[in-house]
């Protein structure tokens, strides 16, 4: 029986270090090319186009929160699931994608009056068809979570990414404005849909199971009122941002966020997935769910907080080299959005563990803590203040309170205190800080900006990384045998 045990506890492994190769690849594809794509559009477009951009992807943002959050993120954390289950999931996604797109068709002029803004109509009328794309997508996407088999998802996104990118990027230069944009989004999820179907071949069926969808509905509601007030949240800053100050303001903002908003998805983005599913598969074994959890959060934060402390040192001359001088502007956006998103692995890490270990109730009263606290800064920062920079470090604030908020309950539910997580993590924080100060430093010298980034690249990767495999940081250990039992695996 103990051998029984130890070969599933391989087989586990074996599936999640290949299911978070495959899922980083996935990510890395994806937003590399959603990247270049912005960068493109950046350099044509305006930070006010930018900020009406913004305006639009509030609402398409707060509407896909319904589709693509609570059901499916049931279905994975599912012990087991039919194809009924995956059919009547469809089928409530559906309607609800259908409502929801018929309702932004008919809103779209007002907000493009309560902007003053008449290019928003159509282009919000014409990026609500995703809506429709997204309700057969995220089921999609459950079948291939809850298997494992990530480079399933991988290639898809490949093509997707290939396929609309070049589209996005052709119309950028074509001049088609914020229409590159709808073209890129509407051809990334329908090439999506189309290459996961072949290789999936998962078509819904005409059944609905009712007693059934109760129950995913009593964990999925959870999840997507977590999700629903997280995206609500992100709007609202949005929506105070344009109001309070300008459209022109608020595409330098968003601007500034992107970039490590972008990087954070794509490094921790492709481990928290894998996380709750191995997690789900394990609950019942509370040291494997906490020592998945450890795993995640040092390999997240050791990989993640480096970069984000190297792009907050070069974000000068990147911006300047990538965007171009119009937008230097959004350089302290883009330092303090590197430093929120370098706490991302302590958020998320906790995060996918309430949710494998099914405790969403908790997940959501988490979120309605955080997000009257962050409500509440925001109000300061936009109404007592007044400063767009006030404003925008407030998110570091909350964030920095938020880990401590989201790692809480873990030390009743798995054992893993935030006295532990920061023991966890500490090295690579200080580590971080360190090699970013004397990189800044160097680079201070050099005012051509392809030399400072050089430089500073080189000062941070060498320090950091000397400093890790001198000091035999477990996460750098764990790091390079990983990728050498992976190597060794695909050669034999």
């Amino acid at each position: 029986m103990k051998g029984l045990l130890n070969q599933m506890d391989v087989s586990l492994k074996e599936r999640t270090i290949s299911s978070l190769i495959w899922k980083f690849l996935e990510r890395a594809g994806n937003q590399l090319v959603l990247l270049l794509v912005q960068i493109v559009m950046a350099r044509i477009l305006t930070p006010t186009d930018f900020g009406v951009i913004a305006i639009i992807l509030v609402f398409i943002n707060l509407a896909n929160v319904f589709i693509q959050s609570g059901l499916g993120t049931a279905l994975v954390q599912s012990e087991s699931a039919t194809e009924a289950d995956y059919s009547t999931v469809f089928w409530i996604s559906f309607a609800i994608s259908f409502v929801l797109f018929v309702a932004l068709y008919f809103f779209a002029p007002a907000v493009s009056i309560a902007y003053a803004e008449p290019r928003l109509t159509w282009p919000l009328r014409i990026l609500s068809l995703t809506l429709l794309i997204n309700a057969y997508n995220s089921v999609q996407i459950a079948v291939v979570q809850r298997s494992l088999q990530f480079d399933r998802t991988f290639k898809a996104t490949a093509w997707s990414v290939c396929i609309s990118g070049a589209l996005g990027i052709a119309s950028a230069l074509l001049g088609f404005g914020i229409w590159a944009l709808i073209v890129q989004q509407l051809f990334y999820q329908t090439v999506n849909c189309v290459s996961l179907y072949i290789q999936t071949r998962w078509i819904p069926k005409f059944e609905f199971g009712l007693s059934r969808a109760k129950e995913l509905y009593s964990f999925g509601w959870k999840i997507l009122a977590s999700n629903l007030l997280n995206q609500g949240y992100l709007s609202l800053y949005d929506l105070v941002v344009g109001a309070q100050f300008s459209v022109g303001q608020l595409g330098l903002v968003s601007q500034g966020k992107k970039y490590p908003s972008a990087l954070g998805s794509m490094l921790d983005g492709a481990i928290q997935p894998v996380m709750m599913s191995a997690v789900s598969r394990v609950q019942s074994d509370l040291p494997s769910v906490k020592r998945l959890t450890r795993r995640a959060l040092k390999t997240s934060t050791f990989v993640i907080v480096p970069c984000m402390t190297l792009f907050a040192v070069a974000a000068k001359p990147v911006v300047l080299i990538l965007l171009g001088n119009k937008w230097l502007p959004c350089v302290p956006f883009l330092q303090i959005y590197c430093f929120v998103y370098a706490l991302l692995p302590i958020h998320s890490s906790n995060l996918s563990a309430l949710c494998g270990m099914g405790r969403s109730d908790i997940n959501f009263l988490l979120e309605i803590i955080k997000k009257l606290l962050g409500m509440t800064v925001l109000c300061f920062g936009a109404f007592v203040f007044n400063n767009i920079y006030v404003l925008v470090g407030s998110a570091l604030f909350t964030g920095v309170i938020g880990t401590f908020i989201n790692s809480f309950p873990n030390k009743s539910i798995i054992g893993y205190s935030y006295l532990e997580q920061l023991k966890d993590i500490g090295p690579s924080f200080i580590f971080s800080l360190f090699a970013g100060f004397c990189a800044l430093f160097a680079g201070s010298f050099f005012s051509n900006p392809y030399l400072a980034i050089l430089i500073e690249c080189l000062i941070m990767g060498i320090l950091y990384l000397g400093l890790s495999k001198a000091l035999h940081l477990e996460a750098f250990e764990y790091l390079i045998n990983t990728a050498r039992d992976f190597i060794g695996t695909k050669r034999h």
